[in-house]
């Protein structure tokens, strides 16, 4: 009788052994001081485990709201979920990390982690397979005008940061998309015989991309909307600007540019039909 109760108790013992066992292995992240769950989470992250890093920054941040290490945290954490695929969850953590400390030494990166977040958003499967900048041009611009002014922000507050000079070029890029989409939309009212639309969308172009690469093809727009309007003074005032600022334009010697895209190229998806 003796030995039945020891084994009893031996077993109820080694029972409640392997269960706070295995409680201690599934509340590690609850129980973990600040500085090894901070070191847990961040090595999660240079590791690419890019779900688990979210989950033990979020924990920290959670059991530890104050510190420095919360306000590390916040910060990449929203990296971790911009790496993870998870744009709307990154931009929420990095605007409240922008509005909560405006001062942290490290804000110009969020204002560049912004940037970026945003200028990934309007990618998908399409973006794998043919150039970004075509696709993009045809898409809505709402993220890319987000995009740009999250590096414009950056570039004018802090113009010395080691992250302005890529803000810059992504800058350049995103004028160009945006330039691109404007002239997009004014050749399908060209084509559709809406001039002043059409004009409306170039002018637009010329005032605000003038040093895009789509200035020319605007500046043609204005001088075919103009002359279809019979704006016959406008129409050769702009088309002497084109000529001596982009003596080459094929508007100059084809009054009938843009041609309107064959049958077979409007049934190809992106393929630059309007």
């Amino acid at each position: 009788m003796r030995i039945s109760k020891l084994l009893v108790v031996l077993g109820l013992a080694l029972t409640m052994s392997a269960c706070s066992m295995f409680k201690g292995k599934r509340d590690t992240i609850d129980t973990l001081p600040v500085a090894q769950l901070y070191s847990k989470a961040h090595n999660d992250l240079e590791n690419g485990d890019y779900a688990a890093a979210a989950k033990a920054y979020q924990r920290l941040i959670a059991r530890f709201p104050s510190g420095d290490y919360n306000e590390q945290s916040q910060l990449e954490l929203a990296y971790a979920q911009y790496k993870d695929n998870e744009p709307e969850d990154a931009y929420s953590t990095i605007n409240r990390f922008i509005k909560t400390y405006p001062t942290n030494r490290h804000v110009d990166y969020a204002y560049y982690l912004r940037g970026l977040i945003n200028f990934g958003r309007t990618s998908g499967i399409i973006e794998r397979y043919i150039s970004r900048s075509s696709s993009e041009s045809r898409r809505d611009q709402g993220y890319n005008l987000k995009s740009f002014d999250d590096f414009t922000e950056l570039t004018r507050r802090f113009p010395d940061s080691a992250y302005a000079a890529d803000a810059r070029q992504r800058m350049i890029y995103l004028r160009n998309v945006l330039a691109q989409y404007e002239i997009n939309v004014a050749e399908f009212y060209l084509r559709n015989k809406a001039f002043v639309a059409s004009a409306d969308r170039a002018q637009y172009v010329v005032e605000h991309y003038q040093q895009s690469p789509q200035t020319a093809d605007a500046l043609a727009i204005l001088a075919r909307s103009y002359a279809s309007l019979d704006r016959k003074d406008q129409a050769e005032q702009v088309r002497k600007v084109l000529a001596l600022n982009y003596p080459d334009h094929p508007y100059l010697t084809d009054p009938k540019w843009p041609h309107a895209p064959s049958t077979l190229r409007k049934l190809v998806p992106f393929s630059g039909h309007h």
